[in-house]
């Protein structure tokens, strides 16, 4: 059965074209992390429910894409569009017997059938992804772990843990570099690979302004978009060897989780209200 959501779709004041609003009305929906497929379909998790919505492009109803409701229920975090593998990947957190768990689920991108599924080490709390250029999958785990799933792999394995990635949550390539942020001490750090995949130590980045609650985080042109939920803003990282310039792009938001570019188009996610937006892409 396919549920629908209501939704308002306007657009922004004098904020040019691509830019709208979408407030998912389906009964508790709280958008934790969203995604962009290459149709240019949003797809987004839900921190309250067991559903991976969609929103078609050019459409003002989001669809109930998966529902996890009967494969072990729970709420699902992130969400990313692997259109090499064509795989959505997603975060899904359980709860049996009181026994918390989350699990990294492999979706297929065109149709939302299960294709994977594999159980993090307890204590986890699987979060966020990044695609490498080898198309392997990198998995941040907020308890203070990062997995490597390779392409074609069934599991993950573990690439790093330790105090210097307590509180991972936002993870993007960037121009074939790993970075990563910690929502507990708004650091971001640079991990470097080597060939087989193997994590270095990681390098901390030296921010021009300090971070509050990094969260999602994803790349666009030469820069990584982050949303940075206590700090109720979108901003944008610009690198410069182990430095980084942090310039405001949207400020006076609730709880923003997650962002995304494409294109023109920068969408980004707000956790309390339940709603997607997007605006054009900053120059």
């Amino acid at each position: 059965m396919i549920r629908t959501a209501v939704l308002v779709l306007s657009a922004m004041a004098a904020s040019g074209a691509g830019a709208a609003e979408i407030t998912i009305r389906d009964g508790g929906t709280q958008p934790e992390n969203l995604t962009v497929t290459p149709e240019g379909h949003v797809i987004t998790g839900s921190f309250t429910t067991p559903l991976i919505s969609i929103v078609k492009k050019g459409t003002t109803t989001a669809e109930t894409f998966v529902d996890l409701t009967g494969d072990g229920g729970g709420r699902t975090l992130g969400v990313l569009a692997d259109a090499a593998r064509g795989m959505l990947w997603a975060c899904q957190s359980t709860s049996d017997a009181g026994t918390q768990a989350t699990h990294l689920r492999g979706f297929d991108l065109k149709t939302g059938a299960a294709k994977l599924r594999w159980t993090l080490p307890s204590p986890s709390t699987c979060n966020d992804f990044a695609v490498a250029p080898d198309g392997s999958l990198y998995v941040a785990d907020t308890s203070g772990k990062i997995y490597r799933l390779p392409a074609g792999a069934s599991s993950a394995t573990l690439v790093l843990d330790g105090p210097l990635v307590s509180g991972v949550d936002g993870i993007a390539f960037l121009n074939g570099t790993l970075y990563y942020n910690s929502i507990y001490s708004g650091k971001v750090y640079r991990l470097p690979l080597d060939a087989s995949g193997r994590a270095g130590a990681p390098v901390e980045i030296a921010l021009d302004q300090p971070l509050s609650g990094p969260d999602g985080m994803r790349p666009g042109g030469n820069r990584l978009f982050v949303a940075e939920q206590r700090a109720n803003r979108i901003v944008s990282l610009t690198f410069t060897g182990d430095s980084a310039s942090v310039a405001v792009v949207k400020d006076g938001l609730q709880r923003p989780t997650g962002v995304q570019p494409d294109g023109d188009t920068l969408w980004y996610a707000e956790l309390t209200p339940g709603r997607i937006a997007s605006m054009p892409m900053p120059r």
